[in-house]
């Protein structure tokens, strides 16, 4: 079943409760597989909070599961303070539910041991998985997330994803020096771009598009063309050429990325000399693609 009919609203606590709680098992535990079986194993870093407790653990051989909870608590009460009640409250059942999932895959699953560029590419390919999906639900697994949010109340103009990065970057740093091996920062680098990768292609790959503005003096048998072999609704723009002063339609196309290259040739099938400008899209919400969220 499609993510957005588990992620829209449907109006019943108890219904939203359940699937949020879903969402964070499923999550935390993929999430868990990526830290337990691949990263902390080698001795790879991904940055965050999970990243510091794979360096404590390394140092003084607690483990990730619980390191990870401890640092999470005064970040929790901070969150409370500064953040609000419910925002803390989503957290803390995230961070409780993951501190679980990851505590049972240290007990009962096996690590892998071998290449080392396997082990940070499939460590950031669950990790971001498990994130996406938890994410999917509004509610966050607590961390650099957390820790941004309450620097950028003292810093406001700076963006969430830069103060993310920088905390990042500073755990790769650390952990250079932990490991005395910049080759693991650099794995745990590739860990972090392979994670963050798959968590937006998840988050927003699937509403993900192209839009076609198409100048041409065929836009009527264009318009036709696009709704009988795309089944794709057009609009027509009203426009002005800057130097002919003459009105001309500009019409605009919204398409999923594997229509563009049938649309394109579409288009200049009817119209070779037409004037076409193509655009990403990182969202598309409406009939077609992405269902509006319920208010």
């Amino acid at each position: 079943m499609p993510f957005s009919f588990f992620s829209s609203k449907s109006g019943n606590p108890k219904w939203e409760l359940t699937l949020d709680v879903l969402y964070d098992i499923v999550g935390t535990s993929i999430f868990a597989v990526g830290i337990s079986c691949f990263s902390s194993p080698n001795n790879i870093a991904p940055g965050g909070v999970s990243g510091m407790a794979i360096l404590v653990e390394y140092l003084i051989g607690l483990p990730v599961s619980m390191v990870s909870l401890f640092f999470n608590i005064p970040l929790l009460l901070l969150a409370w303070r500064f953040l609000g009640r419910r925002f803390t409250l989503r957290t803390l059942r995230t961070v409780a539910i993951m501190t679980g999932t990851m505590w049972l895959s240290e007990q009962f699953l096996v690590p892998y041991h071998g290449e080392m560029i396997l082990a940070s590419l499939f460590g950031g390919v669950l990790e971001g998985l498990g994130l996406a999906i938890v994410f999917l639900r509004g509610s966050t697994t607590g961390g650099t997330d957390v820790a941004s949010r309450l620097i950028q109340l003292k810093f406001p103009h700076i963006s969430i994803g830069r103060l993310m990065l920088a905390v990042d970057g500073s755990v790769l740093l650390l952990s250079a020096l932990v490991y005395r091996n910049v080759e693991n920062a650099l794995y745990g680098l590739i860990t972090i771009f392979t994670m963050t990768r798959l968590l937006d292609s998840v988050l927003y790959g699937m509403d993900t598009g192209k839009v076609l503005l198409v100048m041409s003096e065929h836009h009527d048998a264009i318009v036709a063309a696009i709704w009988e072999k795309l089944d794709r609704g057009c609009t027509l723009l009203h426009a002005q050429g800057a130097y002919t002063k003459q009105d001309r339609p500009v019409l605009l196309c919204a398409v999923r990325k594997n229509q563009y290259h049938a649309l394109k040739q579409l288009v200049y099938a009817i119209d070779p000399g037409a004037f076409v400008l193509s655009l990403e899209a990182g969202e598309v919400i409406g009939e077609g693609f992405k269902t509006p969220p319920l208010q």
